[in-house]
């Protein structure tokens, strides 16, 4: 639930400037190295009540014969994709039904993103997709200590982001802002990033 508040403190919620959220799911999707786990973890920490789902760990429970997606993947590499994306969701409906606040983060693009959106069930349910340009991820790609990039360039998942990806929620040009900024920026456009049902 998102509720509207001027003062400090809502009794199980307190405001976050004048917003509220409970019983939500905000879903963080972006390429590699758009700042996902640092956006998904600061904004989880400005809520009363709040988890981080991480994506990526749902993809290191596959131990042995994991395939990672690549450019022009195999049919092997989404369906391992499939139950990772639908344990992320179900994770952030236990979660929201429990009363808590679940910020999702993965790497959600192109023909999945609708589909998982549409395998959770909480609402309200809300999408930021981080969209920095390409020379701001190459960037902090260089910087990481690990590399995501495997066989996908900057440039070919970014064109899977921008042509591919339905141009729904709130997208975020977080290029030239500092996480807290692009937090600050999530807060303030909430009404965007809500998916009507």
């Amino acid at each position: 639930m998102l509720v509207r508040r001027t003062g400090a403190s809502t009794g199980r919620g307190r405001a976050v400037g004048d917003v509220v959220l409970e019983r939500a799911v905000m879903v963080i999707t972006g390429v590699m190295a758009s700042g996902k786990s640092t956006v998904a973890q600061l904004l989880a920490e400005r809520l009363p009540r709040a988890v981080h789902v991480r994506g990526d760990v749902f993809r290191r429970m596959l131990v042995s014969g994991r395939r990672e997606p690549v450019p022009r993947h195999g049919d092997e590499a989404v369906e391992q994709l499939r139950p990772r994306y639908r344990v992320s969701a179900s994770t952030a409906d236990l979660y929201a039904a429990a009363g808590w606040t679940a910020v999702v983060q993965d790497v959600v693009l192109g023909e999945h993103l609708e589909p998982y959106l549409a395998a959770i069930a909480t609402r309200p349910l809300y999408l930021v997709v981080l969209a920095p340009s390409r020379d701001a991820v190459a960037e902090r790609e260089a910087a990481r200590a690990k590399t995501g990039y495997g066989s996908w360039t900057v440039g070919g998942l970014d064109q899977v982001l921008r042509e591919q990806t339905p141009h729904i929620g709130l997208w975020l040009d977080s290029s030239a802002q500092t996480p807290d900024e692009t937090v600050d920026a999530i807060l303030d456009r909430l009404d965007e990033a809500r998916l009507k049902d």
